[in-house]
């Protein structure tokens, strides 16, 4: 399992290098692509080798998921004091659930089957929670979970924390800066875009209209179009970049 969990862990690197790519091109001025993990796997499979490649990249994330579960249920001995061993449980069944989520996302574009973007999915959930009693406060709590997990995300890479979870020994001579800088710019990066949907979320709570809501995709374009935006879109390209810089050496030298 934990073979496979590494492999799978490259193929959830390369989703975020497809994503730094996606968002780079958003920084070009191209509003054309779907900048969320979807429209990363879309990339994949508009190849000539795209069916192969996304079964690939749905057994790999598959694999990863499950050994995030089980770092969740038994790993991080090496961590201490125990809250923060906690910290590491849960975030490694959100990355067991983000991957899980891609890997569906493989098999339904390798079987032809259709996709919402990130943007429909989180307004149509986000419609459903408001229709409920208390909505617009459920939803403002949802949008306080995900800007705190934002937060953490890039406190993570402000901090370097991330370091603790390698042996950075066993990373190539010479790599190891480039494994500290680059995921502390991927961690960070990561956290802002977090951080944008929640403000979104956030948005759609206090107007309750679940238009106001939306994924990825529409954070990342809702920033290009604000004043010096485009500035902060090509910090969070830079972070996607380094954050699956990152899951590459994790991939060889994760603890547990």
């Amino acid at each position: 399992m934990q073979l496979l969990g590494r492999a799978g862990m490259v193929c959830y690197g390369v989703v975020h290098v497809l994503l730094a790519v996606l968002t780079a091109q958003v920084v070009l001025g191209d509003t054309g692509e779907r900048t969320d993990q979807k429209g990363a796997v879309a990339t994949i499979a508009e190849t000539s080798l795209g069916p192969v490649l996304l079964w690939v990249l749905a057994v790999g994330l598959f694999a990863f998921a499950l050994w995030q579960v089980a770092m969740a249920v038994s790993g991080y001995q090496w961590v201490s004091p125990e809250r923060k061993r906690w910290y590491r449980r849960c975030g490694s069944v959100g990355r067991a659930i983000t991957g899980v989520v891609i890997g569906i996302a493989a098999v339904n574009y390798a079987t032809g089957s259709s996709q919402k973007t990130s943007t429909e999915q989180s307004q149509t959930w986000t419609a459903k929670v408001l229709a409920l009693p208390l909505g617009q406060v459920l939803v403002g709590a949802v949008a306080l979970f995900v800007i705190g997990l934002g937060v953490a995300v890039a406190r993570k890479g402000v901090k370097k924390s991330f370091e603790d979870d390698l042996y950075m020994s066993e990373l190539p001579a010479g790599s190891q800066k480039w494994v500290e800088r680059l995921g502390r710019v991927g961690w960070i990066g990561k956290g802002i875009a977090y951080g944008l949907i929640g403000i979104l979320v956030g948005f759609a709570a206090i107007e309750a209209d679940p238009s106001e809501s939306g994924g990825l995709d529409k954070a990342l374009h809702t920033l290009a179009a604000q004043p010096y935006g485009i500035f902060l879109l090509a910090l969070i390209a830079l972070g996607f970049l380094g954050f699956g810089v990152y899951c590459f050496a994790a991939a060889r030298a994760h603890k547990g």
